[in-house]
């Protein structure tokens, strides 16, 4: 570990491999292996690169859900990407941050928590671990937490992007998720775009926001351009998978998540909204998702 961690960012990877995160949100904000930039360095487009989602996923409409009879008003994607996360430590080669309830999440979110997320490079991989602790000792803690790193689309310059695909390690036969303006369209389902394992590339994909898996068989998946190199992207402990650009913009989403936005129409109690954990007292949760280059 360092002797001082400096409050805003650290830098690490002891290889090609060199990544950046920031306090802010814990947010992974640079990532290149050599010269080539993986990570969409962020733009008018989308300003993000890879916040972290939670205590949900996607949106809960305000003023339509209590827990504990207590009311629940979170944004887009919950608090976390939005708070500064405590530096654990510093290495070379790593990085450790640590998010816990205080009086401010507990006036949007009336519940325990601690979230610790730890960034390692390894073997010329990144592997990002989520470490979800529910500390109270009599509350069930109900959460979805998720990833949404924005890798560059093309990778390569001057490579078109529609000559991208993304080949997943099994064949994704079963519908798929769309959300719309008042949510998930949890009763509906739609064609799949994935041909076998293989999803090629387009913009049009994106014209009606993300395309949601929420029972994937694969736990990688890789996008490679027309010369067969790419990167891979693999996850555990994850339940869904949400793929999003914005047309036109040159950045893919590969988000791994447990939960999913909240199903149109849905109001009640927070710990009835489909999708979420259900912590009883004093357990954890991990889940990680990984990239190299291939």
């Amino acid at each position: 570990m360092t002797d001082h961690m400096t409050d805003d960012r650290h830098d690490f990877g002891t290889g090609l491999l060199k990544a950046s995160v920031k306090s802010h949100g814990a947010e992974l904000v640079a990532l290149s292996r050599g010269n080539d930039v993986l990570l969409w360095e962020g733009g008018p487009a989308w300003p993000k690169h890879s916040p972290i989602l939670f205590p949900i996923v996607g949106t809960l409409p305000d003023d339509a859900s209590t827990l504990d009879d207590k009311p629940v008003h979170l944004g887009r994607h919950g608090f976390a990407r939005n708070r500064s996360f405590r530096w654990i430590a510093q290495d070379v080669d790593s990085c450790t941050l640590e998010l816990v309830d205080d009086a401010e999440t507990r006036a949007a979110f009336p519940a325990a928590f601690r979230l610790r997320v730890v960034y390692l490079i390894e073997n010329e991989t990144l592997r990002v671990s989520y470490h979800l602790h529910n500390p109270s000792d009599t509350a069930t803690l109900h959460a979805s937490l998720g990833a949404h790193p924005a890798f560059r689309w093309p990778l390569k310059d001057g490579v078109a992007k529609d000559s991208y695909r993304l080949l997943f390690e099994y064949d994704e036969p079963l519908p798929i998720r769309r959300i719309d303006a008042d949510g998930m369209l949890l009763h509906e389902k739609f064609r799949t775009p994935v041909r076998e394992n293989i999803l090629e590339l387009r913009d049009a994909l994106f014209e009606k926001d993300a395309i949601i898996m929420d029972r994937p068989e694969s736990r990688s998946l890789d996008m490679t351009g027309p010369d067969g190199h790419g990167i891979r992207v693999a996850w555990g402990g994850f339940r869904e998978l949400g793929l999003w650009a914005k047309p036109g913009a040159e950045f893919l989403c590969i988000e791994p998540w447990y939960g999913y936005t909240t199903p149109a129409g849905f109001t009640g109690d927070f710990s009835h909204k489909p999708g979420l954990l259900h912590l009883k007292p004093g357990e954890k949760w991990t889940a990680f998702w990984s990239v190299k280059t291939i």
